[in-house]
């Protein structure tokens, strides 16, 4: 295969890489189509880079898609497996927003590409509906080793490729026909010869052949036909319906029949018959009934058909263009999500190069987010009154009726001083409003004019509504988030004491999704000159309940934090069962006596602490849990000694750190603790988060997770005086 030119600013071969990778793959596995994504690791994206068998107009919402979201391919590289959906049914209950925006049959597999040193980004296969469902153990094992020899040419690339702006097409060559012969003018008389119309459309629906017959059935010379899409050429088949067909034959590869009126009170029946190279028309003319019949849309005269683009109902295409933004608005959690998914996936479909999104507050314009503008820009535009002149984001807020300028000289005459501000070219202005209520203001900008059809004001217009829900719902869940991060922050310990011979690091790493908040909490108490005392533990939830019972449960540990782990659990379960809650909770409690070296352990169904010893290698130890507090057994937890001369390193955590998905939590607990023996003489700053990076590479978390190192390393010696930084961090 030629592999094409390279874009500005790559070098050489890179396209070539993946283009002749892609092809390959697509072939060997027996796919229809393919699809690479490149990880961005700075923004945790994934940014499609090369695909092929598909129309570039179905991939558009899928340009961009953050690793946090719930997709197949996200969730390949995410958990670091393969991820199979073998029907339509499958793929609507596990991924929705996908299932919304390509409604049609196809089975799909999603493959990390893991290479030495990281994740290179992920595999996107497709096959026709008429594969099985299930695939076998042998397909299974011949994806992931396509997937694996794609991410080693990328280690070996001396230049491995980045992502580009629009991702590159792949055309899927098909085998050469057995029966085929050296001229194609064979083929072409005989297809002349048929008594019906015929014609043949490549993968992006353009017209690659037509015979006599059907351009008289179509009404269209062929000069006028060719290399056209039928619904730009032909106005009457201008219909969400007809693309439709097309692109349920493009991705499920089967046959599609459908009816539909012609010029001239004439009826015809199409037939598609789809393959690797394209798809193949069958045209023929459907006899009209005896009797009357029932006019319909598709019956006015062609004049009134062949109305402008401008007017035209909007395309399937574009109808699930705007499901996929409804459902991914759906996702948004807090404001930068709503920015950064208007960035990312509004703005390339509609062509658009700039983006700011205000929010109404105190009669005012405050700019929450914005792409494709200098800071200082941004200064100018941000707290201006709803009421200014300047640009037309009051007026609109105000009114409530959107407004598009098509080039500076139409928004010149209304607001002079608006072209001036930021050097755009043409603007869309979009009010958000919620039940006639202003919540902001959504603008697109071009850097040059850009005419806006009729198509494009509906369906932005539409999408408005979407943005101002999500943002009106991102502001309240970010309000409430400060003050729920406010109080754990309030609960948590803010600093660890200063022990000489001990020397301490902990985290808090809240769950990828959600609140942010939950019940996880560690402490460490300093006993007297020798002695401490470190607590870990996880109240069930994640609300603002499970933080105010982790206050109460840390506060009782405190109280009895002279008595002896099983006695100081113990006392913390009566007072626990006294406050009447549904909530359990698994706590481990280690009393450290750095005078002998020795640490006495408490657990109340808590993960068993990771240990290393000089000279030793890294274990779990084994511990014999009592069960979780909240749960009266009237017996004390049983108590383990082990222990700690100087140099050993004993790390505490919650099960958020070992509960991967896809992995066995014993195993990554093992792991670790190897990981620990290997990183023995590492500062524990940065062990602490070289363990975080070795059971979760790819983020983000899923639960809450909390760890806490200690490492004796002598009493009194000077390593153990330093006073170490804050340890409360979100990452």
């Amino acid at each position: 295969m030629r592999a094409a030119a390279p874009g500005p600013g790559e070098q050489p071969g890179e396209r070539g890489l993946l283009e002749t990778a892609l092809a390959d793959t697509v072939r060997h596995t027996g796919a229809s189509a393919g699809v690479i994504y490149l990880l961005d690791e700075a923004t945790q994206t994934l940014r499609l880079a090369v695909l092929c068998g598909l129309p570039e107009e179905v991939a558009w919402p899928w340009h961009r898609i953050p690793l946090a979201s719930t997709v197949p391919v996200s969730e390949a590289v995410r958990e670091n497996r393969l991820v199979w959906v073998g029907s339509q049914e499958d793929m609507a209950r596990a991924y929705p927003r996908v299932a919304a925006s390509l409604p049609y049959r196809f089975a799909l597999a999603a493959m990390p590409l893991p290479g030495r040193s990281r994740c290179w980004g992920g595999l996107v296969l497709l096959w026709p509906a008429a594969h099985p469902e299930q695939a076998t153990r042998r397909e299974r094992g011949h994806i992931a080793a396509e997937a694996r020899g794609i991410a080693h040419a990328l280690d070996l690339s001396p230049n491995p490729p980045q992502a580009p702006e629009q991702p590159h097409r792949v055309p899927l060559t098909a085998e050469p026909h057995p029966y085929a012969g050296p001229a194609p003018q064979a083929a072409a008389d005989y297809v002349e010869r048929l008594p019906e119309g015929t014609l043949a459309l490549d993968l992006e629906g353009r017209i690659t052949f037509v015979n006599a017959t059907a351009a008289t059935l179509l009404g269209r010379t062929a000069d006028r036909l060719l290399g056209t899409r039928p619904w730009q050429s032909l106005p009457w088949l201008d219909q969400p319906a007809v693309e439709d067909h097309y692109r349920t034959a493009v991705i499920s590869r089967e046959p599609v029949e459908f009816t539909t009126a012609a010029p001239s009170d004439r009826r015809l029946h199409f037939q598609l018959y789809p393959d690797a190279s394209g798809i193949s028309v069958r045209i023929t003319p459907v006899s009209a009934p005896d009797g009357p019949r029932q006019a319909s849309a598709d019956d006015r005269p062609e004049a009134a058909r062949a109305a402008p683009a401008a007017s035209a109902t909007a395309h399937s295409g574009r109808l699930y263009q705007l499901l996929h933004l409804a459902s991914a608005l759906t996702e948004t959690v807090n404001v930068s999500d709503v920015v950064e998914l208007v960035a990312g996936q509004v703005l390339p479909a509609f062509g658009a190069d700039g983006l700011v999104l205000s929010a109404a507050e105190a009669g005012r314009l405050k700019i929450t987010g914005w792409h494709g503008y200098d800071r200082q820009t941004i200064e100018r535009l941000d707290g201006l009154p709803l009421g200014t002149d300047i640009t037309p984001a009051g007026h609109v807020l105000s009114t409530g009726v959107p407004s598009f300028f098509a080039d500076i000289e139409e928004i010149a005459r209304e607001f002079p001083h608006a072209p001036l501000i930021s050097g755009k070219r043409a603007w869309a202005f979009l009010p958000l409003l919620i039940s006639g209520r202003p919540v902001g203001c959504c603008i697109l900008s071009y850097d040059r004019p850009h005419t806006f059809t009729a198509d494009e004001r509906a369906v932005l217009t539409s999408l408005a509504g979407l943005i101002a829900q999500a943002l009106d719902r991102a502001r309240l869940y970010d309000a409430v988030h400060d003050i729920a991060l406010g109080l754990q922050e309030a609960l948590l310990p803010h600093s660890l004491p200063t022990v000489p011979g001990l020397t301490m690091a902990a985290r808090y790493l809240p769950a990828g999704r959600g609140m942010d908040i939950g019940g996880d909490f560690y402490d460490v108490i300093r006993l007297d000159d020798t002695t401490v005392a470190a607590v870990i533990g996880d109240v069930q939830g994640h609300n603002v309940a499970a933080a105010a019972l982790m206050g109460q449960v840390r506060t009782a540990i405190r109280a009895h934090v002279g008595a002896p782990p099983d006695q100081a659990l113990a006392h913390t379960n009566s007072v626990l069962m006294d406050l009447g809650t549904d909530l359990l909770v698994s706590c481990l409690y280690a009393r450290i006596d750095l005078a002998h070296g020795r640490a006495t352990l408490a657990s109340a169904g808590h993960p068993p602490p990771l240990l290393h010893r000089p000279g030793e290698p890294g274990l779990v130890v084994g511990l014999d849990p009592a069960p979780l507090l909240g749960i009266d057994t009237g017996t004390d937890p049983p108590v383990t000694d082990i222990a700690l001369p100087p140099g050993s390193t004993l790390a505490l955590y919650t099960d958020g750190l070992v509960e991967v998905p896809g992995t066995d939590p014993d195993r990554t607990a093992a792991d670790l603790a190897e990981h620990l023996a290997h990183r023995r003489d590492e500062d524990v700053d940065r062990l602490i988060d070289h363990l975080i990076r070795r059971a979760w590479p790819t983020g983000p978390h899923s639960d809450d997770t909390a760890l806490l190192l200690l490492r004796t390393t002598g009493h009194g010696s000077p390593a153990s005086l330093r006073t170490p930084p804050p340890h409360f961090r979100h990452h």
